[in-house]
């Protein structure tokens, strides 16, 4: 097993590499779209190690290139340089990096401060002789500034019950850095090469690997992240909302999803909700009825079978349920009525201790004002709290880390299952069949970073 630590990327070494993070580059730094490039630069007698693991390069001048990284996440490594001068120094430096780029360590030269913007004086803004134009009147959505909390989380577990020796395909879903949230891979222990993908449908970030077995059956796995997560905090009439991403897939989130229907019961039990009323035009103000008459139908409760499975119509029938039934519920009727809705999945942080385990997943729905911003509603969080009904239309909390969105996920590599009801837990094939997610034990865990 090999631990890469802060980089996503497995890979078998050969002789002469660096002890399992990156590999040595001799020749000059050429940067590849997919690596990064980091030229450290010492006395010609000094020990470098990184994140404590030592390489075998020697010189004044040392190059080394990553693994294939993904373009969506950040990087961090912490590079320490040994030798002798007059007495024994030890010096280190954090390098923080993405795909692509090419950075340079001095250890001869102090330390340079950090990048502040310059400071402009009396400089006055370009007056344009421009009539003032209607179009010039619209306004990007901005995001209110809220609370934050920075955070490890690790996701974690193991395949079992496989004979000694058996390969299994296993795919992980991915924490990422988005408007809501910064996500560095901090650690990882991954026995086989990893690659980093993205689905089609929603570009959410996928690891895959081919495991073998080891003595007692089992194929571990684990992954750490340093994760900063920023509450959402939005106001329409203030123009605060969350952003939609230029690559988001907007138009999948008018349509259907296998349990999510656009029309039928979900619409008929909204209709019959409403009694003497008509829904609403303005889309946020349809969207707060949607949103009471989900909090009003169910309550959250996980009992006998057929909960947890995101199905707005049985939903409809049971009336009760976990967050997957409440926010497909939402889903249903937001689509039905032409409203742009999305389903994520993540966990929540818990805020009673700095650290612990976490028992599952969490998921929340956001919905759009067209292209304009996303608006966050929690209404299985609402349900179980009702003093914070209010709140959790249009905010949410610090307290989660988002790791994937949408329904019917085909994965990357596309598996060869059924697309997923949904992404959040390990999904495993061993010869290209599905393997019971009961034999796959997860093992998630937090601690605040001091």
């Amino acid at each position: 097993m090999y631990r890469l630590t802060t980089l996503v990327i497995a890979v078998t070494f050969a002789a002469g590499v660096i002890a399992g993070v990156l590999l040595a580059q001799p020749g000059g730094p050429v940067v590849p779209p997919d690596k990064a490039v980091i030229t450290v630069k010492v006395p010609a007698d000094a020990v470098v190690t990184i994140d404590g693991k030592p390489t075998t390069q020697k010189g004044p001048e040392r190059v080394f290139i990553t693994p294939p990284l993904d373009p969506k996440l950040s990087y961090a490594l912490e590079f320490t340089a040994t030798w002798k001068d007059k007495e024994q120094k030890s010096v280190k430096r954090i390098v923080e990096f993405k795909a692509g780029q090419s950075k340079r360590v001095d250890f001869t030269q102090p330390e340079p401060p950090k990048d502040k913007k310059p400071e402009v004086k009396d400089k006055k803004p370009e007056v344009k002789d421009k009539k003032p134009d209607s179009k010039d009147k619209k306004t990007e959505p901005k995001q209110a500034q809220g609370k934050s909390r920075s955070f490890y989380f690790t996701y974690a577990g193991k395949v079992k019950d496989l004979p000694a020796g058996a390969k299994a395909s296993i795919w992980l879903p991915m924490a990422s850095t988005n408007a809501q949230q910064e996500v560095v891979v901090a650690s990882q222990e991954i026995p086989g090469d990893l690659k980093i993908g993205q689905d089609k449908q929603y570009g959410n970030s996928i690891a895959y690997f081919e495991g073998k077995a080891n003595d007692k059956g089992e194929i571990p796995f684990e992954i750490s992240y340093k994760v900063t997560r920023r509450e959402v905090k939005t106001d329409v009439k203030g123009n605060l909302l969350a952003p939609v991403a230029t690559d988001e897939p907007l138009s999948r989130y008018h349509e259907p999803d296998v349990k999510v229907p656009i029309a039928g019961k979900p619409l008929a039990l909204l209709k019959e909700n409403l009694k003497d009323k008509t829904l609403p035009k303005d889309p946020f103000a349809a969207a707060k009825v949607m949103y009471d008459v989900v909090n009003s139908h169910m309550t959250y409760k996980k009992n006998g079978t057929g909960w947890g499975q995101g199905d707005a119509v049985w939903a409809c029938d049971s009336k009760y349920g976990n967050c997957t039934d409440f926010h497909s519920l939402f889903i249903s009727m937001a689509r039905g009525n032409k409203i742009a809705s999305k389903f994520e999945m993540g966990f929540s942080i818990p805020t009673k201790a700095s650290s612990g385990p976490i028992g599952g997943y969490h998921c929340w729905a956001w919905f759009a004002l067209d292209s304009k911003g996303w608006i966050p509603v929690d209404i299985s969080e609402a349900n179980q709290h009702p003093d914070r009904a209010e709140y959790y239309f249009g905010n949410i909390g610090e307290n989660r880390v988002a790791f994937s969105v949408g329904r019917d996920i085909d994965l990357s590599p596309v598996q060869k299952g059924p697309p997923l009801n949904f992404f959040i837990y390990p999904y495993v094939e061993v010869g290209g069949n599905a393997y019971p997610a009961e034999k796959v034990e997860r093992a998630f865990s937090y601690r605040d970073v001091p």
